[in-house]
Parts: C-alpha cells; structure tokens; sequence
C-alpha cells in the first residue's frame, strides 16, 4: 500500500503499513518522548541483549524489546509510513536494519522515526500529555500506574504513602484493554478523594506476555512513570532494575468493628473481615449483584458494572465451526430462532452462505481469502458483541490460528463461545445434496476442506456435537444448556 492522505509530496510514494495495537502504543510513545533514550524501534542485536539481560546493548537498563513486525515485502524499501488503523499517517520510519526475528522467522524493521502529526486519541484525548508538557514539579511525585480502578483499599495505601513521601500523585491509566473509557471514568471518579493536586494522565501500554511477563512490566511502568515526572511508583511487590524507587504499601485490611480500611497492625485479627477476591467480584458482576459500599466506592461500582454486564445482558458470539454438511448452519439458525421465541436478546445470524453471498462478495475460496472472510465475519460479530447482541456465526473456519484470531477480537468486546460440529466426514458426504464432495474428490474444486484442503479440529472448543448422532432439536438443545449453564440466557 503506498501511502498519501495528508503527506507532503515527497513521502506520498512511500510505501505504507499499520502496526498491530502493541506495536501502535510503542509508536506513540517513541513519538512523545515517554522511551527515552529509545529514539525508534529496536534492531536484531539490542532485542537480543534486552530479552537476555535487560539492558540495550551500550548497557543502558531496557525491560521489554520494543519492535516492529512487517510483511516481508516492506523489507525492500529504505523509509516506511506508518499509519493508525483509520489510515492516518503517525510517522516516517527510516530504515537502518532490516532483520528476521529468531523465533517466530517474522521480519521486523529496525530505525529512527521522524514524527508527522500526533495520534488522534479519541476519547478522553483532553486528558492525553507528554512528559514535555507536564510542568515540573520539585518534591516527590508517587505514581499509580494501573489497569484496574482504585478501590477503597488502595485508595487509602496511597493516601497514607503520598502523606509519607510528602508526594504528589500522578494516576496513570494504562490503555489497552477492552474498557479503557470506563477504566479512565472509574479513576477520575475518586480523584476528590486524593491530594490536591493529583493528576490523571492516561497513557497507551497494552499488557504484554510471555514468561516473566509481570516482572517486566513492572519494569516499564516505571520507565513510564518517571519520564512523566514520577520519583517513586506504587507496587504490591519490588523487582530489580526499575527506573525508580517502588513504594511497596504496607498491608492494609476492612476492620469490621469500626467499619473503615486502616493498616492491619492497627486491626484486632477477628475484627478483619475477608477482602472480596477478583474472583468473587467478578462472579458478582456476572450475576448483576451490588457490589458492596465497603469494598468500593458507589461511582466506581457502577463503572465496573458497565465494563463487564451481567452475563444475560452481556453481548456474545456463539461461533460454530465445522465441515461442509456437518449441520452446523441448521443448528445455528435453530439456536437463533430459539433465543428470538424466548426474548430478551438480540440476535443476529452470520451463515456462511447468507455471508458470502453478501459480506464477502467477490472473495475466491483460496486460504487468504477464506481467512479474510472469517475476519470479516468476526469483526461484524465483535461489533453485534460489543454493544450487548448476540451473533450467531456458522462459517466452516477451518483454520485454528484465524478462529483464535476471532476469538482475541469478540473477547475484547463481550464473550465468546466455540462450539465444534464434529459429524465425520463420511456423514457429510452422504449429506451432500449439491455434489461438491463429489467434485472435490474429481479434481474440479481445488482447495475444498476436508478432501484436498485439511480442517483443524478445535481443541479448545466449549462444545462438541456430532448430528449423525442427534436430531436437530437435540443439538439446539444442547447448546441451549450450556448457554444457561453458563448464564448468557435465563432458562425458559
């Protein structure tokens, strides 16, 4: 893709790429000066001396490689545009190393970027600032920089640790998440109950994994955190090699006599009540219980509430996948008829027919354009998921790593249920009324699943049906059990 909206005339012949979200937040904070000293992204050799040492290969401390992945024919070109998803150019990447990640044998560019215009933040942008924007402050600042809101609990921690410090406090939210609107909405929310003068900054660093995976992001929380000024930053636990000081809070607990969150050395042990579990939050706010005033604040409350509904109320993407002729389609239209008999939900059928026909007219039935067309069908349906439907997907998806690709999508949005219609080949052949099994099998259809194409079976499907071996209704009503199981749909 060559790039053009907005660029001056010299760079419209440029060849253009967008970089998935973690390499998109790396971008704007290599932009805004939050990376210091890192000036663009890293090459073979400093990746290498930071995910074996943690440190760049001059031996300044680094915690996390900070790299772009890109298809092997940018690879060629000496100067890339790299754009936001809405094609918006960010920045001018020029190429000094072009080199082959060891394990994954993905091509990655390594350069210096030259900055076009700033991201275009969307909500909360007003809020948004770099390092160089923020006034200068003598004293101690302490730091927060999270995912989760602020409860009581660790509300009154940093009370007592900034009173400690005689810190100011900075609140990083750090975006990345599925429901970063209402993670900002929770922190702004119980910003009158700490100092005066506290500033809320949000900032993009999406979790990132693999193993040691909470220690190294400690590490860049506080890299973060002390290029917006922070002199120390509020942990659960210390790790080596931070930027600055970690403030680890001393154990605090909900005094049950006088009905306050103060210090545990200053509470009788049978007077501290059990703190409420993530799990346990969360099976509260799957059943659409109140959370309890003592544990958070009422504001807060209700942001986590429009963060994570009800199960009932919370979208979903039922996603069958199987052969061609397996049942999967009658299944699927049976479970949608189902679920509109009994209300309450909004459904939306995505048949892979019905889709084809129109979505994603035009495609051919090679691999890449198979995969485009289950991405199609899992964006619609991450969208259906997002604002409270359910989208019912019958597509044959042969492919694991595209269905997980599905999967990563609607669960960032609602929740995600695979079920495999496993009817064996034989069956769907017998089935076939349109002869294409037949024509598969003569060499007129190349790449037919099953027969010259492979299908990859599940293996973390919610749910196995075989309809050789069960009538339609039977099926239906096998996926209506495990939908009210699991709490999506209120028994009849």
């Amino acid at each position: 893709m060559t790039a053009d909206a907005g660029l001056p005339d010299t760079l419209r012949e440029l060849p253009a790429w967008t970089p998935d979200a973690i390499e998109l937040a790396d971008l704007e904070l290599l932009l805004a000066g939050v990376y210091r000293p890192l000036a663009g992204f890293l090459g073979s050799f400093d990746t290498a001396m930071v995910i074996a040492g943690g440190r760049l290969a001059d031996g300044t401390p680094w915690p996390v490689p900070v790299t772009l992945a890109v298809p092997k024919e940018l690879t060629a070109h000496e100067r890339v545009v790299l754009q936001d998803p809405e094609g918006l150019p960010l920045a001018v990447l020029d190429v000094a190393e072009v080199w082959q990640d060891p394990t994954s044998q993905g091509w990655r560019l390594a350069g210096t970027l030259e900055p076009l215009r700033a991201p275009a933040h969307g909500p909360f942008h007003r809020l948004r600032r770099r390092p160089d924007e923020i006034e200068p402050y003598e004293g101690n600042v302490l730091a927060v920089a999270t995912r989760e809101p602020l409860h009581r609990k660790q509300l009154g921690q940093l009370r007592q640790l900034a009173e400690r410090l005689d810190a100011r406090v900075l609140v990083l939210p750090l975006l990345g998440g599925g429901h970063d609107e209402a993670l900002v909405r929770a922190l702004l929310a119980v910003r009158k109950e700490l100092p005066e003068g506290t500033q809320v900054i949000p900032v993009p660093l999406p979790l990132r994994g693999g193993e040691g995976a909470a220690e190294r992001d400690l590490r860049l929380r506080s890299h973060v955190a002390a290029a917006y000024g922070a002199t120390h930053l509020l942990a659960e636990e210390d790790v080596e090699g931070t930027a600055i000081p970690v403030a680890v809070p001393e154990p605090w607990a909900y005094d049950a006599d006088v009905e306050v969150w103060r210090p545990v050395a200053r509470i009788e042990p049978d007077h501290v009540q059990a703190e409420l579990t993530p799990e346990r939050l969360g099976e509260l706010l799957d059943r659409g219980e109140p959370i309890p005033d003592w544990f958070t604040p009422p504001a807060v409350a209700a942001e986590l509430a429009v963060a994570r509904p009800p199960k009932h109320e919370r979208g979903l993407t039922v996603f069958f996948t199987g052969l061609s002729g397996s049942g999967k389609s009658t299944v699927a239209r049976g479970l949608s008829d189902a679920l509109i008999e009994r209300g309450g939900r909004t459904v939306s059928l995505l048949d892979g027919d019905v889709v084809r026909r129109l979505l994603s007219a035009g495609l051919t039935f090679s691999r890449a354009d198979r995969d485009l067309n289950i991405r199609r069908i899992g964006f619609v349906a991450t969208e259906i998921t997002r604002h409270g439907g359910v989208a019912i997907c019958a597509p044959i998806a042969p492919y694991a790593a595209t269905r997980a690709e599905v999967r990563r999508m609607v669960s960032a949005a609602g929740d995600f249920v695979l079920v495999h219609v496993a009817t064996p080949l034989e069956e769907c052949e017998r089935r076939d009324s349109k002869g294409l099994y037949a024509k598969a099998r003569a060499g007129l259809i190349p790449e037919f699943t099953g027969i010259s194409d492979p299908y990859e079976e599940p293996d973390d499907a919610d749910l196995v049906l075989d309809t050789s071996r069960m009538t339609p209704d039977e099926a239906v009503a096998r996926v209506l059990g495990l939908l009210e199981s699991g709490g999506w749909v209120r028994p009849a």
